[in-house]
């Protein structure tokens, strides 16, 4: 049995492929209902009643042979009801294969379920849509999935999109720049749209064309050369992501702070923290560090209000946490701090409290 989420990589190819019958169908029936308005205006022109004239056609169109109503005995009787014959039989020759096509598409969407698929997508309302599901989809959609969060990938590729059915996530196969594609992942009720293709102009034109399409939702686009951000501003993001900045920026870390890498198991209280403009760092005090041998009142006050200690591991193993300010700071001393700002501003307040330098003494984070 076929699930949902494994159906709807088929859903667009699906509906492209039966618009072309359905097109054919309805060209199709104008034709066959034009020649058989036209003739029967024919017949009656010839002279014959009405009735006569439109059940005659009839015979003639469905090639039932039952026999001529009147006589068929004048040179343009003969000539229209040629003209009848050729015109209404192929008509209805192609109207049977159309027919035939309708009904099979039909049966196949039904058999693969794409029709549930589809009106499960229509009950989607304050979703998420997610346009790429490569790196930073794949992480975007384990996220969603953790804090149970409706959501949408969309993805060209079919093996992305096989992957993503493989994990249980909800998938269309389509191409996000296009509008026909975005109306169909219901873009008009979706809360927030995430755009992270590795192609930049790709992710300024779908964020163009989703801006236009639902002027309230929360666009949130990846950049990768810097010259795109503004213009990802411009086309309408609310919010600009650059993955190569931020690994960056996660490496200055490491090198500058090491130490800080043992705070990623509270990510959660990061999180928090950032809400208000606050961080955490971790720094190890060094045997010349300026601090080393001071309380943690006098260095909160050399700090300026940057900073404030919230948890001392002394290298003992000792664990000191909400120290007060008569608590002496040691070498080897790992120091938590709460920090006003980003992590990298955080080398700015720990410059700061470097002077005065006593005794060749510096802050070692």
């Amino acid at each position: 049995m076929i699930r949902d989420d494994d159906s709807s990589a088929l859903t667009q190819g699906a509906n492209s492929v039966l618009g072309s019958p359905l097109r054919l169908l309805t060209g199709t029936l104008i034709f066959v209902l034009a020649v058989y308005v036209v003739s029967t205006c024919g017949f009656v022109y010839a002279g014959w009643p009405f009735g006569d004239a439109a059940y005659m056609v009839l015979l003639t169109v469905f090639s039932v042979g039952y026999g001529e109503i009147r006589p068929v005995d004048t040179l343009f009787l003969r000539w229209w009801t040629s003209a009848t014959i050729m015109l209404g039989c192929t008509g209805m020759i192609v109207l049977t294969g159309a027919l035939v096509q309708v009904f099979t598409l039909f049966q196949f969407r039904r058999l693969l379920g794409l029709d549930k698929m589809m009106t499960e997508i229509e009950k989607l309302t304050g979703h998420v849509i997610i346009c790429g599901y490569g790196r930073i989809g794949v992480q975007l959609a384990k996220a969603m999935t953790e804090a149970k969060k409706p959501f949408l990938i969309l993805e060209r590729d079919h093996a992305k999109a096989e992957d993503a059915k493989a994990q249980g996530f909800l998938c269309m196969v389509g191409e996000a720049t296009h509008e026909e594609t975005l109306k169909a992942a219901g873009i008009a009720r979706a809360k927030v749209l995430a755009s992270v293709l590795p192609d930049d102009a790709a992710n300024v034109f779908i964020t163009l064309s989703a801006r236009n399409l639902n002027p309230g939702i929360e666009i949130i686009a990846r950049g990768e050369a810097p010259t795109t951000e503004n213009k990802l501003f411009h086309a309408g993001a609310d919010k600009v992501v650059m993955p190569t900045h931020i690994g960056a920026e996660r490496i200055v870390e490491m090198i500058l702070y090491p130490a800080t890498g043992q705070l990623d198991d509270i990510g959660a209280v990061r999180r928090n923290l950032h809400d208000f403009g606050l961080d955490i760092e971790m720094v190890e005090i060094a045997a010349d560090s300026a601090l080393n041998g001071e309380t943690v009142g006098e260095a909160e006050r050399r700090g300026n209000g940057a900073f404030f200690v919230v948890q001392i591991d002394r290298a003992s193993g000792q664990s000191i946490q909400h120290p007060g300010e008569d608590v002496t700071l040691e070498q080897g001393d790992k120091v938590m701090l709460v920090v006003r700002g980003s992590r990298l501003s955080a080398g700015a307040v720990f410059s700061a409290v470097k002077a005065p330098v006593r005794h060749g003494r510096t802050f070692v984070g």
